[in-house]
């Protein structure tokens, strides 16, 4: 850890963290496709599942590959493979080639998650580590929340100056605008000469990471990410479905669902940021808890759409800190295991594959039913939260 940051080496990581939201858009990809095909919902929630479970297929090899080759140059892997992803869609609007488009993206950003972090952790002071993870997430916020911006209305702009005038698939053209920018961050990075921990004794291998399941401050906290995460996936796949079907708003408005919560996260992240300079992890992780299962609470069982709104709002800010938290907190008790600790927990962000999809189908049986499936998430992370201290 560095005592003072140098912003040619933290400013081009940070702005991974931007690239990192990029896949975020599998909830404009349902909400696009379900508007040019007859695709069933619960089917086009194969479009974050491809997207997130490669988090739990290829996290911990990712852990220990970058254990060998450092984490600069994984991370800067990721990106590229993300940039290439974004260009997948010139094939078509097809679900095909859109799975293939996001699985593209899943893996570059089960990549870049993996070495970001603790690359991040390794150039910011060693005693704001949670603030600053909190920034980085405000950075990623931004990027979700413009994405549907970019997606459906610049998107269409774009095809129009390009020539495109068929109106069919032209969200496409904003994924191709952020493929630009992540190709650009994969340069920045490149030229950047970014210094990192080197780690030391026995390298990580499979059974070292697995090893560490054993114990159970790491098995809780891994838990917490793969809970926090299917909040964050499921609130971004199915809110638009939810604020349709049981508020009545408008299918076109109700695209937005996602936008609103991605906008209270960079707000909640940026604060975030500024009160972890002053306040506790720990305690910090209890409140954010308590304020999002209450709200999920609230979101089951209103009917009124400002109410509706309001409440995704406050979903949104409990939610926005709790993966940096759960991340530095794990990471600062073992920070000799930051490799093993970040392959297991990004592995642990498939959660964004499985959460989705019991809450889709919980929606099915009864509306509500996916909101309590989120509120027994927001549950356990309260729990976390106060048992961690002792652990």
């Amino acid at each position: 850890m560095k005592n003072k940051i140098k912003l040619q080496h933290f400013i081009p990581v940070l702005m991974a963290f931007f690239v990192m939201s990029f896949a975020d858009l599998v909830g404009t990809g349902v909400d696009e496709l379900k508007q040019s095909s007859e695709t069933p919902r619960y089917i086009l929630q194969l479009i974050p599942f491809v997207a997130f479970i490669w988090f739990f297929i290829l996290s911990v090899p990712v852990g220990i590959w970058q254990d060998k080759i450092g984490k600069k140059k994984a991370l800067n892997f990721g990106i590229l493979i993300t940039a290439i992803g974004l260009f997948v869609p010139l094939l078509g609007n097809t679900l095909p080639v859109i799975l293939l488009a996001f699985s593209l993206l899943g893996i570059g950003n089960t990549i870049i998650q993996v070495s970001a972090n603790p690359l991040l952790m390794d150039i910011v002071p060693a005693d704001k580590g949670s603030s600053y993870m909190s920034f980085s997430q405000f950075l990623k916020s931004i990027g979700s929340m413009i994405g549907p911006f970019v997606a459906a209305v610049l998107g269409p702009k774009i095809a129009i100056m390009v020539g495109d005038t068929s109106g069919v698939g032209t969200w496409r053209y904003g994924l191709y605008l952020f493929g630009f920018i992540a190709f650009l961050s994969w340069a920045w990075l490149a030229y950047a000469k970014v210094e990192e921990s080197k780690p030391e004794g026995e390298r990580a291998s499979l059974a070292s990471c697995f090893k560490l399941l054993s114990n159970n401050f790491v098995l809780m906290m891994v838990v917490g990410i793969f809970l926090v995460v299917g909040i964050d996936v499921a609130m971004n796949s199915n809110i638009g479905n939810f604020l349709e079907q049981k508020i009545g708003i408008d299918a076109e408005a109700a695209k937005y669902g996602k936008s609103m919560y991605f906008f209270a996260k960079m707000i909640g992240t940026f604060v975030g940021a500024i009160l972890l300079t002053k306040f506790a992890p720990r305690k910090f992780l209890i409140g954010s808890s308590i304020l999002a299962t209450v709200a999920l609470t609230a979101l089951a069982f209103t009917s009124n759409e400002i109410t509706a709104w309001v409440i995704i709002f406050v979903v949104s800010l409990g939610v926005s800190n709790i993966f940096p938290l759960i991340f530095s907190i794990a990471v600062g008790k073992m920070p000799d295991r930051a490799n093993e600790i970040s392959g297991l927990m990004m592995m642990a962000i498939s959660g964004g594959a499985i959460i989705p999809f019991i809450v889709g189908w919980a929606m099915d049986s009864w509306l509500p039913g996916g909101i309590f499936v989120l509120v027994a998430c927001g549950v356990y992370l309260l729990f976390i939260g106060f048992i961690s201290k002792a652990k």
